[in-house]
């Protein structure tokens, strides 16, 4: 490869494994809120709400209380998978005419949609959807939660209080974001220094600067005290419409009181090697299990997978893409960059849950609404600009997402929860590592350290230079073939964790590059 990286390096992030509950998430202090939860007697969906809020405050570039998402869940005592939706929708009040093509070229961020004018779908206030993120936990806590909704809340208010901790790779995410960031006051303000740079602690471990997060702290404490209803209904929410409204959005108090989340059947398909329980409807979902179905009717490597396997998942990710573009109306960018988080719990009594949660693009719509805190998504940007297509924007109409959290479970009894960021890298990451394990009989560390490609629906395929010559070869003779090696940054085969539960032993792992990400046991 001619680039300007090592050929030598190996990196290696070894899996967690306990009999007590374990905690996947892309930051490492959000898993380590997750782990304590269980730690306390609380259920896996009461570590999912602490762990959730928790990345709110840790990674604030991709998701918080202003996200949508995606629950998927395993409960040992009905051995039945649910699913609770949590997806961005329209603002009741937009109109489709307020954002007009402007006939040059394409969008400046995920999606290539013909561009509109000021980038209004993309970023500003004029971007923001609905969010669901609160309305999820909610839910999902009066369902499942055995532990008080107030003290899930509390470690992000103390969180909040101390700021995050600035370092290397918050000044890389803020970096190649800056100048939008910078163009709205209090987001700079929030981010930035001086409005222009991004904000990092010295060369030494001595030497600490924090991001001022106590608006946040606010309202995350009156979250604590008042519950959900107070985002939907209360204070938070009464903030949240006037800040949104001034900044020249469409959002209303309407469209947070109508609001519900999902709690829906998920999406199955079985094999003789297990099955997977999927989201349905506008996610990831079903694009996911058409993949996963025409990779099982094919024929794969009977031991590890070499270059039958690997040849079957780019046909079958490319197959399952040109449905979901054909059908769905889906057009995000294949090389666009992660812009979500994902995270994965199992309980000590075999309970499980995979959330993902997003923003929508890093930094959302690039817009922090002063009053509470939040860093606003850009669910707007989900929908086609173009009047009369598949996923054309709506009043009040559900946003299409790539987000696909599974929950799999393998003829042998084994459990997994699953899922990543990485927009439409999501997929395949998702299917691989599910295909590594129950196909390939691989554990969850084998699976996340095995090399992996990206089939993303524009007929090319992204492959691992760790793959052996043969696989590169059987690659390129069924689609046009690129190498890119896996990184910090970006994200180039999505970013996923996951956990699994086999014979009454957890296990937990994140993406190996990830410098944040990992896998947390609760501590008796």
């Amino acid at each position: 490869m001619t680039d300007n990286f090592s050929n030598s390096q190996q990196v290696r992030k070894p899996a967690v494994i306990s009999t007590t509950g374990v905690v996947a998430a892309q930051h490492a202090g959000a898993a380590n809120v997750g782990a304590r939860v269980l730690a306390e007697g609380g259920d896996a969906v009461d570590a999912a709400i602490a762990t959730s809020l928790a990345l709110g405050v840790l990674e604030p570039w991709m998701s918080g209380l202003a996200a949508g998402g995606c629950m998927v869940l395993w409960r040992a005592k009905t051995q039945r998978a649910e699913v609770i939706n949590f997806g961005m929708r329209a603002p009741l009040a937009i109109n489709p005419a307020d954002y007009p093509l402007s006939g040059q070229g394409t969008a400046s961020d995920l999606f290539p949609w013909p561009n509109v004018v000021d980038d209004r779908n993309v970023k500003g206030a004029t971007a923001v959807a609905v969010p669901g993120m609160v309305a999820g936990l909610g839910l999902a806590h009066q369902k499942f939660g055995r532990m008080r909704w107030a003290d899930l809340v509390q470690p992000s208010v103390k969180l909040a209080q101390e700021g995050l901790l600035t370092d290397w790779y918050s000044a890389l995410m803020t970096g190649a974001n800056a100048r939008a960031l910078s163009e709205d006051p209090d987001t700079a303000a929030y981010f930035l220094d001086d409005g222009k740079w991004p904000i990092v602690g010295g060369w030494t471990a001595v030497e600490q600067k924090r991001l001022d997060q106590s608006a946040l702290a606010k309202t995350l404490q009156i979250l604590a005290e008042e519950g959900p209803e107070a985002f939907y209904h209360g204070s938070i929410g009464q903030d949240l419409v006037r800040d949104v409204r001034a900044k020249g959005g469409c959002l209303s108090l309407e469209d947070l009181a109508s609001y519900e989340a999902d709690h829906v059947e998920p999406l199955t398909y079985t094999w003789h090697k297990g099955t997977i329980f999927a989201s349905p409807a506008l996610t990831g979902g079903p694009t996911l299990l058409s993949a996963l179905n025409a990779l099982c009717q094919a024929q794969i490597d009977p031991g590890l997978p070499g270059a039958k396997t690997y040849r079957a998942i780019a046909l079958a990710l490319d197959s399952a893409f040109k449905e979901r573009l054909n059908s769905m109306g889906d057009h995000e960018s294949p090389t666009s960059p992660g812009s979500t988080t994902h995270f994965s719990v199992v309980d000590a009594e075999g309970n499980l849950c995979a959330v993902t949660q997003t923003l929508l693009s890093v930094f959302g719509s690039k817009v922090v609404s002063p009053s509470t805190g939040l860093v606003l998504n850009n669910g707007i940007m989900w929908f086609d600009p173009e009047p009369g297509k598949p996923n054309a924007l709506a009043p009040g109409k559900r946003c299409l997402t790539n987000y696909s959290p599974i929950i799999g479970r393998g003829a042998d009894g084994q459990l997994i929860a699953l899922g990543a960021s990485g927009g439409r890298k999501i997929l395949g990451a998702v299917m691989q590592i599910a295909s590594y394990m129950l196909n390939h009989g691989m554990s969850l560390e084998e699976a996340f350290h095995q090399p992996r490609i990206d089939v993303s629906g524009n007929g090319k395929v992204i492959a691992d230079p760790l793959l052996s010559v043969e696989i590169q070869q059987a690659l390129a003779a069924v689609l046009p073939t690129t190498l890119a090696r896996r990184h910090v940054y970006p994200y180039a085969y999505a970013c996923p964790a996951g956990v699994s539960r086999h014979n009454g032993l957890n296990m937990g792992c994140t993406e190996t590059y990830t410098p944040y990400g990992d896998a947390v046991a609760a501590q008796r």
